[in-house]
């Protein structure tokens, strides 16, 4: 009998450990496709990034045209060349991409002199994500410290999954609604100019912005240990001062986090700004008049372009922008911003 048992134990742990062996080796697996799957990404729109910077200096672009008709002995309008079949080619101005012209403050790369001025949609992107995190930060993480503190466990198990549930929205959705709500009824509140404009971005993007924080936010604020407000109770303090001034502040780091979450929501989101910005480049700093974001100039010209052309090019280039702002910021905040916020709040 003892034998016996002692190969079904030996036989449930050689399971065991195959099941643990293969287990192992599919998530590494899966961990290292995903990994090489982003680095191939970005080595691709890097790679069609490269052409920008060793163009050479005058690059001529060739729009292919259909002839007009003409009866008798008419001349074929100026412009064009001795028809070849069925179409003709137009040669059109200069485009040059250096570094002046990307420094410029126009963007208006369809023109006989393309400009390619970028200041505009890196102002109006820095714009509409400022104005989405402090529309909706605040609400986020007072949600959190609410849902964390306070909240009952009833209204807690409904409160948490109503907020989430707003991730899960198509982005498309959130713009529409921007577009045809948001945007009549701040018209008619504030009375501006421009129906479409960066608060209106903002005020949708919040939207999107909000479950993200309150989420992170939120599970920060639940780890704090117990020890932290019954200390805080037991020299004095009510509920409120406790969550505001002891819980909140040693969560820091999480929140710190959860904002960095939503800024990168914000800063790369692409359709709400396209459809609630109103797609203008300018270079304001009213928050009431329309911009054009980096994110929805890619979404919103790179059907249109002429592949390897100067503008297709520049597009590229703006995804480029968009990762290293986007890693360099989170870079900074994880290996020196938070490092610094833990080590101040843990006394060291």
């Amino acid at each position: 009998m003892i034998a016996d048992k002692k190969k079904k134990k030996n036989s449930l742990d050689r399971k065991f450990r195959l099941s643990e062996f293969l287990a192992e080796k599919i998530i590494k697996a899966v961990s290292f496709t995903s990994f090489a799957v982003i680095i191939l990404i970005f080595l691709f729109v890097f790679r069609e990034t490269l052409p920008i910077f060793s163009a050479k200096d005058n690059v001529k672009s060739k729009v292919e045209v259909e002839p007009s008709e003409t009866y008798g002995d008419d001349s074929p309008s100026s412009g064009v060349d001795d028809v070849k079949g069925n179409y003709s080619t137009l040669m059109t101005a200069d485009e040059k991409a250096d570094l002046k012209n990307l420094m410029g403050t126009e963007w208006q790369p369809v023109s006989s002199k393309p400009k390619f001025g970028l200041w505009p949609l890196v102002a109006g992107s820095l714009k509409v994500t400022l104005l989405a995190l402090l529309f909706g930060a605040p609400l986020a993480v007072l949600a959190a410290l609410f849902t964390a503190v306070f909240a009952p466990k009833r209204i807690k198990e409904f409160i948490k999954p109503a907020i989430e549930l707003l991730a899960g929205f198509p982005s498309v959705v959130v713009g529409f609604f921007a577009l045809v709500t948001l945007a009549s009824f701040f018209q008619d509140i504030f009375g501006y100019e421009y129906r479409l404009n960066a608060f209106v971005g903002g005020v949708a993007m919040a939207l999107a912005v909000i479950p993200i924080v309150y989420t992170v936010a939120e599970d920060a604020i639940t780890s704090i240990p117990k020890s932290y407000s019954e200390a805080s109770l037991a020299l004095g303090a009510n509920k409120w001062q406790t969550a505001l001034f002891v819980i909140l502040p040693a969560a820091t780091p999480g929140i710190f986090a959860a904002l960095l979450l939503g800024f990168g929501r914000a800063f790369g989101e692409t359709m709400i700004v396209l459809m609630a910005t109103g797609n203008a480049s300018t270079l304001s700093f009213n928050p009431f008049e329309s911009v054009r974001t980096l994110s929805a100039t890619i979404g919103a010209e790179m059907a249109e372009v002429v592949y390897g052309d100067t503008h297709y090019t520049v597009l590229f280039l703006i995804g480029s922008i968009l990762f290293i702002f986007t890693f360099a910021l989170n870079a900074a905040a994880e290996f020196y911003v938070r490092k610094k916020l833990l080590k101040k709040f843990r006394g060291e």
